[in-house]
C-alpha cells in the first residue's frame, strides 16, 4: 500500500505543482479568498469528492471509504499575507502587496495531492476523510473558530486530525516532529496612550504621549527578561507605533500594536498582568491615561503523541527514518490549528522546504520566501499515509 502511495504521489506531482503555482500567483487575504476557494472547489469536484462552502470562503470536502467511521481530517489554511513579493519566480504574485509568504500555497496543494491519492485508495479505507480548507489563519482570531462554530468537527465527529506547516529551517526531504507543545499561545493587543497635545515649544503645558509611549516600549521589554523564568519560552513585541502630526506639535495620542507569545497559558497570563500593571503605573506617573484592547489569539498548539505515531509510521515507511527530524524546542509562532485540537486529538508536522541552491532559505513572512516544490511529494505522501495508517488502526 505504501508503494502505491509513493507511485500515486509521483503520478499526481505535476498536478500538485500546477495547483501550487496557481495559488502562489493568485494570493488572497483573510476571508477574501474567492478565487482560491473556487479553485479548491473545482479540484474536489474533478476528484468526485463531495464538498460544501463554510465560513464564507472555506471549503470542506468529504471522502467516504468502505465505512463511514472512523473519520480522519486533514487541514490546510488558504489565505495569504499583505506583503509585496520580491522573488523572481515566473509565477510570482499577480497582485501587488499580496503574497503567499508562509507556505499556504504548498499546504493547499499538498492536501489536495493527498486527496488525489486517497481517492484512488477509497476501497481500502475503512473510514472517511474530511478535507478542511480554512480561511483567515493569518488574521486573529483566525478562521478556525468560524469553521468549528459552523460544525466542521461534528456530524460525524472527527476522530483525529492532521496538519502541516512549511519550515525553511528544515531541508527538503525531511519533516520535523514534536510531541506536546509545538507552537505558542498568541495574545495580540492594541494600546492607546492618551496625553494632552500642544505646541512643541511649550512641553510644560502638555502631557506628551510620544514620550510616555517611548517609556512604555522600553519598560515592556523588561517584562519577559525580569519576570519570566529563563527556562520558559515567552516574548512581548511591539510591532507598530504611530502618533503625532507635525514636528512642532506635541502629540496627544500614540497608538501601539503588539503581541504576547508563550508556550504555556500561565506564562501568557503573567505577561498580560505585568503589561497591564506597567501601562497603569507609567500612565499615572505622567498624568496620562491609556486604553488596552485584546484581540482573541490562538491557544497553545499541543501535538498528540498517538497522532504523531501515525505520521512517524507513514514517514518512516515511505521515506526511511532519515527523513525524520525531532524538534527539541517549541516555536513562538502561533497557529489556529490549535483550535481543532481542542475538539479532537491530532498533530501538525513541520515540512522541510529549505534548499540553499535555489535560495529557499528565507524565513516565514519574508518578501523573498521560497519553497522547494519537491516538498509536495513528501507532504502529500505522508498525509495520505498517516490517514491510511490511522483508519486501518495499525498502531
Amino acid at each position: 500500500m505504501l508503494d502505491d502511495i509513493r507511485q500515486l504521489a509521483d503520478k499526481f506531482y505535476p498536478r500538485m505543482l500546477e495547483l501550487r503555482r496557481f495559488f502562489h500567483a493568485h494570493p488572497e487575504l483573510a476571508f477574501e479568498e474567492k478565487l482560491t476557494s473556487e479553485k479548491i472547489q473545482a479540484t474536489l469536484q474533478d476528484l468526485g469528492i463531495d464538498f460544501k462552502v463554510m465560513a464564507k470562503t472555506g471549503v470542506v470536502g468529504t471522502l467516504t471509504g468502505n465505512k463511514q467511521s472512523p473519520l480522519c481530517a486533514l487541514r490546510s489554511d488558504i489565505d495569504a499575507l499583505p506583503i509585496l513579493e520580491k522573488t523572481e519566480l515566473e509565477f510570482k504574485s499577480k497582485y501587488p502587496g499580496r503574497m503567499h509568504a508562509c507556505g499556504h500555497d504548498i499546504h493547499m496543494a499538498s492536501v489536495l495531492g493527498a486527496a488525489m491519492i486517497l481517492v484512488k485508495l477509497r476501497d481500502k479505507l475503512p473510514g472517511s476523510v474530511r478535507f478542511i480548507f480554512q480561511p483567515a489563519e493569518e488574521q486573529p482570531p483566525g478562521g478556525a473558530i468560524k469553521l468549528i462554530d459552523e460544525g466542521v468537527m461534528e456530524k460525524p465527529a472527527v476522530d483525529m486530525i492532521f496538519g502541516l506547516h512549511t519550515d525553511p529551517n528544515i531541508d527538503v526531504g525531511k519533516i520535523g516532529l514534536r510531541d506536546g507543545v509545538l507552537m505558542s499561545e498568541v495574545l495580540d493587543f492594541n494600546l492607546s496612550v492618551k496625553g494632552r497635545g500642544g505646541h512643541g515649544a511649550r512641553p510644560h503645558d502638555t502631557v506628551d504621549a510620544v514620550v510616555i509611549a517611548s517609556q512604555l516600549v522600553t519598560a515592556l521589554q523588561t517584562i519577559v527578561s525580569r519576570n519570566i523564568d529563563p527556562i520558559e519560552n515567552a516574548v512581548l513585541t511591539i510591532g507598530r507605533m504611530s502618533g503625532g502630526s507635525a514636528r512642532n506639535v506635541i502629540a496627544n495620542e500614540v497608538n501601539l500594536e503588539g503581541t504576547i507569545r508563550g508556550t504555556s497559558s500561565e506564562t501568557v497570563r503573567l505577561v498580560k498582568a505585568r503589561l497591564e500593571k506597567t501601562c497603569r503605573n507609567i500612565s499615572e506617573a505622567f498624568e496620562a491615561s491609556f486604553e488596552l484592547d485584546y484581540i482573541a489569539g490562538y491557544p497553545v498548539l499541543i501535538n498528540n503523541s498517538d497522532a504523531n505515531f501515525y505520521i512517524t509510521r507513514a514517514a518512516e515507511a515511505l521515506f526511511g527514518a532519515e527523513c525524520l527530524t525531532y524538534l527539541d524546542n517549541p516555536g513562538l509562532g502561533g497557529e489556529d490549528f490549535s483550535r481543532y485540537l481542542e475538539h479532537a486529538p491530532g498533530a501538525m508536522f513541520r515540512l522541510g522546504i529549505r534548499n540553499a541552491e535555489i535560495g529557499a532559505v528565507h524565513q516565514w513572512h519574508s518578501d523573498r520566501y521560497l519553497c522547494d516544490e519537491k516538498s509536495l511529494l513528501y507532504a502529500s505522501s505522508i498525509l495520505a499515509g498517516a490517514v491510511y495508517s490511522f483508519l486501518n488502526h495499525q498502531k
